[in-house]
C-alpha cells in the first residue's frame, strides 16, 4: 500500500513536469488530475478486495511462520545435544526466563525462594543446568546434559 501510494506521488510529480514543458498550460491541470485519479482509483481497487497485491504478500502467512518455528525448533534441540558452552549461551537462559514465567518466582526479587523452587521443582541435577548462576567460562568444551535433559526439563516446565 505504502509502495503504491510512493508510485503514484511521484507519478503525479511527473506528469506535472511533463505537462510544464509543454508550451499549452492548460494541460498542467487536465494531466495532474488524470494521473491522481489513476492512483485514487488503485487505491480502492486495493481496499476493496480485502486482498494485497501479489508483491506485497504478508510476510507472516502460516506457512512461513511454521517454518520459522521448525528452524527454530531444530536449532534449540542441535544445541541441547551441543557443548556446555552452547547449552549455556542459548538454552539456559532461555529455560531460566521460561521457568520464571512459568512459576512467578524472579530471581531478583527473592534468590533463595528462586533457587529453593528450582530444586524442588526439577531436582538438584537438573536445576543445574537450568540455573542462571551456574556458567562457567572454562567448560566450553565439556558435554552438555543432551537431548534426554533437555526434554526431561521441558515435560517439568509444561506441568507447572
Amino acid at each position: 500500500m505504502r509502495r503504491l501510494i510512493a508510485l503514484g506521488v511521484c507519478l503525479i510529480v511527473v506528469v506535472e513536469l511533463l505537462a510544464l514543458t509543454v508550451q499549452d498550460r492548460r494541460f498542467v491541470v487536465a494531466a495532474a488530475g488524470v494521473a491522481l485519479a489513476l492512483v485514487l482509483l488503485s487505491i480502492r481497487r486495493i481496499l476493496g478486495s480485502d486482498q494485497q497485491p501479489e508483491g506485497e504478500l504478508d510476510a507472516d502467512e502460516p506457512g512461513e511462520s511454521l517454518r520459522r518455528w521448525l528452524a527454530t525448533t531444530e536449532t534449540t534441540v542441535r544445541w541441547s545435544e551441543s557443548t556446555r558452552g552452547d547449552w549455556d549461551r542459548h538454552l539456559r537462559p532461555m529455560l531460566a526466563r521460561r521457568y520464571e514465567i512459568a512459576t512467578g518466582q524472579r530471581l531478583a526479587k527473592d534468590p533463595a525462594a528462586f533457587h529453593a523452587s528450582g530444586r524442588m521443582l526439577f531436582g538438584p541435577e537438573l536445576w543445574d543446568w537450568i540455573n542462571p548462576n551456574n556458567i562457567t567460562r572454562s567448560g566450553d568444551h565439556q558435554p552438555g546434559p543432551g537431548r534426554e535433559a533437555f526434554e526431561e526439563i521441558l515435560r517439568k516446565l509444561e506441568q507447572v
